[in-house]
């Protein structure tokens, strides 16, 4: 599978915001969820400009081991972005995409016509 969807979509989150990994998984209907997510930024590769600090855990914490925590939380906070005990402030730092073509919400279900069922009756 390639990453290159996480890959651009993280690429647009801006200095000083942050995104978590399940929203990014729901964002790109990741199978999986955040753990993907995860599995995706882990795979991240150097010198491509993708800005992976930017992605945190669900309540702003901080995920990955030391040393890139300590160099994740310098990153951040060299953007601006408040941390305090290995969490991102999430009120004033999450970023929320304004993509127009994207849908961060399931699809509504149709809905069935009086009479349908799922079991089908025998005769």
């Amino acid at each position: 599978m390639s990453w290159d969807p996480v890959y651009r979509l993280v690429q647009q989150i801006p200095r000083g915001r942050v995104l978590s990994y399940g929203a990014l998984a729901r964002l790109l209907r990741l199978r999986g969820g955040a753990r993907s997510a995860g599995r995706a930024m882990a795979a991240t590769p150097s010198g491509k400009g993708i800005p992976w600090h930017r992605v945190v855990g669900e309540r702003g914490k901080i995920l990955i081991r030391e040393p890139y925590a300590s160099l994740q939380k310098k990153l951040l906070e060299s953007e601006g972005v408040k941390i305090t005990e290995s969490r991102v402030d999430l009120k004033s730092h999450l970023w929320a995409p304004s993509g127009k073509g994207r849908r961060a919400q399931k699809p509504a279900r149709a809905s069935r016509a009086k009479g349908d069922s799922k079991r089908t009756k025998r005769a």
